[in-house]
C-alpha cells in the first residue's frame, strides 16, 4: 500500500510510532552523559567511585562480579601441596586439638557445642556436605562460637577410588555449602577414613585447605561406650595431640557423654584446648 493510499487514521498511527521510536533511540544511545556527571580524574579519565550503570541483558547479569561497598578481602595464599597430612600441631606448650567428624547432626552436635561453650574452648568440626546443607544453622553456630569448620567431602567416599573430577566435586561442593552458610570457605580438609592420595593433597591445596589427620583416634564410631572413649583420650593426651571423635554417622551419645567428662579433666590437668592457626610449617 502506498503512502497516498493510507487512511488518515493509519497515517497518524504510523507517524506516532516513528516519533516514539526516535525518542527511545535517543534515550538509549544519544543521551548526553554530561547531564549526569560522575567523578572525573585529572586528564579526563574516570575517577574511582560509583559509575553510571549500563543496562544489561538478563542473561548477562550472572557474568558480572558482585561488588560490595565494604573493603575488598585480599586473596588467600594457597598452602603448599603436602605429601602427607598433618598429624599433630607443632609447639611445646600443653595444647591439644579436639576434632569432630561427619556432622553436623541435630541430634548430637548441639550437645557438643553446649559443652564446648560451657568451658569456653574451641574445636574443629570436619563436616560432610550432605549433612551440612540441611543444617546450616549449626554451621553458623559453630562459626559464631569461634570453632573451625573443615571439609570432610560431600558424602564420605573412599577418595582413592574416585576420579579426579569426582573427587573435586565432592570437595568443592562442601566448600560451597560452608561458605554460603558462614561467609568463609574452609581452610582445613580431612579425607574420609584417613585415605589420602596425591589428587586429594593437590585438590585440597588448590582450594586453599591444609590436610589435617589426627594423633589419637577414640574409635568412637564403633560405639564402645563413654567410659572407653574417656580412657582413650586420657591415654593419648599430650602436647600437640589432635583427637578424633565424631558427632554424626551413628549413635554418638557416648561421644557426647565422654566429652563432658574428659574435657574438664584435660583443662584441670593444665592442657589448653585450642585450634590450629595458618600458615602451618
Amino acid at each position: 500500500m502506498k503512502d497516498d493510499q493510507l487512511t488518515p487514521g493509519r497515517r497518524v498511527l504510523l507517524r506516532a510510532a516513528a516519533v516514539l521510536g526516535l525518542t527511545a533511540t535517543a534515550g538509549c544511545v544519544g543521551t548526553d552523559r554530561s547531564a549526569a556527571p560522575g567523578p572525573t580524574a585529572t586528564g579526563g579519565a574516570p575517577a574511582a567511585g560509583p559509575q553510571a550503570a549500563r543496562a544489561l541483558k538478563p542473561s548477562a547479569y550472572r557474568l558480572q562480579p558482585i561488588a560490595g561497598y565494604g573493603p575488598q578481602r585480599a586473596a588467600r595464599a594457597l598452602p603448599r601441596v603436602r605429601k602427607a597430612p598433618i598429624l599433630r600441631i607443632p609447639g611445646r606448650d600443653r595444647s591439644m586439638v579436639l576434632t569432630f567428624d561427619d556432622g553436623p547432626d541435630p541430634r548430637y552436635t548441639p550437645h557438643i557445642l553446649r559443652t564446648l561453650r560451657r568451658y569456653d574452648v574451641r574445636a574443629m568440626f570436619f563436616v560432610c556436605g550432605e549433612m551440612a546443607v540441611d543444617n546450616k544453622d549449626l554451621l553458623r553456630e559453630m562459626a559464631d562460637d569461634g570453632h573451625l569448620i573443615g571439609n570432610h567431602t560431600w558424602s564420605h567416599p573412599l577418595l582413592p577410588r574416585l576420579s579426579r573430577a569426582a573427587m573435586r566435586d565432592q570437595i568443592e561442593r562442601t566448600c560451597d555449602v560452608v561458605e554460603d552458610a558462614t561467609g568463609d570457605a574452609p581452610e582445613w580438609f580431612r579425607a574420609p577414613y584417613g585415605a589420602w592420595n596425591r589428587n586429594a593433597f593437590q585438590l585440597g591445596a588448590d582450594l586453599g585447605m591444609e590436610p589435617l589427620a589426627w594423633t589419637v583416634d577414640t574409635l568412637d564410631w564403633t560405639e564402645p561406650g563413654a567410659g572407653t572413649i574417656v580412657r582413650r583420650v586420657r591415654a593419648g593426651a599430650g602436647p600437640g595431640v589432635v583427637v578424633l571423635s565424631h558427632d554424626a554417622g551413628g549413635d554418638r551419645s557416648g561421644s557426647v557423654t565422654a566429652l563432658r567428662e574428659y574435657l574438664p579433666e584435660l583443662l584441670d590437668s593444665g592442657y589448653r584446648i585450642t585450634v590450629p592457626s595458618r600458615p602451618m610449617v
